[in-house]
């Protein structure tokens, strides 16, 4: 059986869905196609259930790409204020977390319902565990051969994803189809991911595992404050995350345990006022007990603060706050929440995210490489490239 429709979408993500409200809104006859039992998947599990769908600071800065100018104009277009009026519309209840991170009140499921309900409203057409056999350019577009049967369309959008949480579908079926029709790739690799440790140095924070700390993580001239968690396989947090995208194998990250506390003034305090504590117990006043009990150890610190000077108190602070550390690598994509690299945007147009040479193929979302910050960055960068792409088929 062949289905004629003037738009494919493989993929019903974020950015997929939305690139077939904005088509189907534009008089587009739309199918969206896509190998799981359920829309969404991704978007369910987000933010603890509750789906981080924006950030309010969403802009350029907030991305990496081999071309950190390609997202400009998708971002510019649609912004964080255009998908929370979306979110109003429907009456979905939201709040500010920290650094500008919008939550829904309830449930994830209540976006994936109202992308469900505009693409219903635009006509789009869904069609769940639907399996790709083939993807093949024609004279007039492109034929896409399923489990299902044939589709056969003007224009062919891919929307699948990267390769991060393979448990959730992710399979690199965007890069297969890239290399069919000749497009360039960047490197991939595993983004906002957990870093590991060597069997040596993980030995020695293992008392430390479970214990979380305010951080600041640092990687050359790139640095993030959020929490730092130590874990049974090495490290994790929020800070972690987000330093992840940005550090090589081989490379060397300084962490700074609570960056905003003057250390050294609260030992010298401490030693004023009980000079027959040790610096463990004062340290303790501020830090998580086992973690400043480690860094005395570390620093090589004992015995009563009365009796330390001024350059050993220093020495103490450097461990909790000038902490180098190279990790062994990380967790891979099996945790990691996005895939940093993908489709070389030099291949992309920037204004409708369609193949330069191929016209009528269009890559959105994950799959290209724009990789946004934790914290509802890349599902503004979902929602806004998928507009781009709906606008223009």
């Amino acid at each position: 059986m062949q289905r004629r429709s003037d738009v494919i979408v493989i993929g019903a993500g974020a950015a997929g869905m939305m690139c077939a409200i904005r088509a189907g809104q534009r008089g587009r006859s739309v199918v969206v196609l896509d190998h799981a039992k359920a829309p969404g998947d991704k978007i369910r599990i987000s933010g603890g259930g509750r789906c981080n769908f924006t950030n309010i600071h969403a802009s350029p800065k907030n991305f990496l790409s081999a071309n950190p100018h390609f997202m400009k104009s998708a971002l510019a277009r649609f912004t964080p204020s255009d998908f929370v009026a979306m979110v109003d519309r429907h009456r979905i209840a939201w709040h500010e977390k920290t650094l500008g991170q919008l939550f829904c009140d309830d449930s994830a499921k209540d976006i994936i319902r109202m992308l469900l309900d505009e693409m219903q409203a635009a006509g789009a057409r869904l069609e769940l565990r639907t399996e790709i056999v083939a993807v093949e350019k024609t004279e007039d577009g492109f034929r896409v051969s399923t489990s299902e049967g044939e589709y056969l369309a003007t224009s062919l959008v891919i929307a699948t994803g990267g390769k991060s949480i393979p448990k959730m579908g992710a399979t690199g079926f965007a890069y297969r189809i890239a290399e069919q029709f000749g497009l360039p790739m960047i490197e991939t690799r595993p983004g906002l991911v957990p870093l590991t440790l060597d069997p040596q140095l993980l030995e020695s924070v293992a008392p430390l595992s479970g214990i979380a700390a305010p951080a600041e993580l640092r990687h050359g001239k790139t640095a993030f404050r959020e929490a730092l968690l130590f874990t049974h396989r090495g490290l994790s947090g929020p800070a972690i995350l987000q330093i992840s995208s940005y550090w090589r194998e081989g490379d060397e990250i300084t962490v700074d345990i609570e960056p905003d506390v003057d250390l050294l003034a609260h030992l010298k305090t401490a030693k004023q006022a009980n000079g027959r504590q040790s610096a463990q117990t004062a340290l303790g006043e501020v830090l998580p007990k086992r973690l400043a009990q480690y860094l005395t150890e570390r620093a090589g610190v004992t015995g009563n603060m009365a009796d330390m000077s001024d350059k050993v108190l220093a020495r103490l602070v450097d461990a909790a706050q000038n902490w180098t550390i190279k990790p062994s690598g990380s967790e891979g994509y099996r945790t990691a929440e996005v895939t940093l690299g993908g489709i070389d945007t030099a291949a992309l147009d920037s204004r409708s995210m369609q193949a330069k040479t191929v016209p009528g193929l269009h890559f959105i979302g994950e799959c290209v490489d724009v990789t946004g910050w934790l914290g509802g960055y890349n599902f503004q960068w979902a929602w806004a490239s998928g507009v781009a792409a709906g606008d223009s088929l």
